[in-house]
């Protein structure tokens, strides 16, 4: 068993924990995800699923770069959306991302889960003391500096 193993692990429940978080916010308190927030949907579950697979290989740091990758992209995706929370007036009221996004097979499949329906520059109330794109932006640099940690330690062993 590699030393990596736990913390990867524990990268993958976290993430797909979100995910759970995710889908009851939008279905226990109807709370609709727009574009960016599907986005970053996504992004958790690529992180989940590399974590998890680099839990389980033999040379597991191939599986954490691309958790780190897809970490990376989570801070760029909440970065966006915490600038279009503290610029609204951005968007002209359609949304050309939400319309890509729902012509994906994933949003056609699993509409439950990868639909957008909403504006980004909807603000919503603060959960626990921030807003959402707030958590998902601490939920990725976590996720970047822990993935960063496990691949340094990794090299040097």
């Amino acid at each position: 068993m590699h030393q990596s193993r736990p913390l990867l692990l524990s990268i993958a429940a976290a993430s797909f924990g979100l995910i759970g978080v995710a889908l009851y916010l939008q279905h226990g308190l109807d709370m609709l995800p727009c574009p960016l927030c599907v986005i970053q949907r996504y992004l958790f579950l690529a992180i989940g699923i590399a974590a998890l697979v680099g839990a389980f290989i033999s040379r597991p740091k191939l599986a954490a770069g691309v958790a780190l990758l897809a970490a990376l992209g989570g801070l760029y995706t909440a970065g966006k959306h915490l600038y279009v929370l503290a610029n609204p007036g951005l968007s002209c009221g359609i949304d050309p991302v939400e319309t890509f996004l729902n012509k994906i097979p994933t949003a056609t499949y699993l509409p439950f889960l990868f639909r957008a329906d909403g504006l980004c520059e909807d603000a919503t109330a603060p959960w626990f003391g921030l807003s959402i794109p707030q958590w998902a932006f601490l939920w990725f640099a976590l996720f970047t500096i822990a993935l960063v940690w496990a691949l340094i330690r990794r090299s040097r062993a």
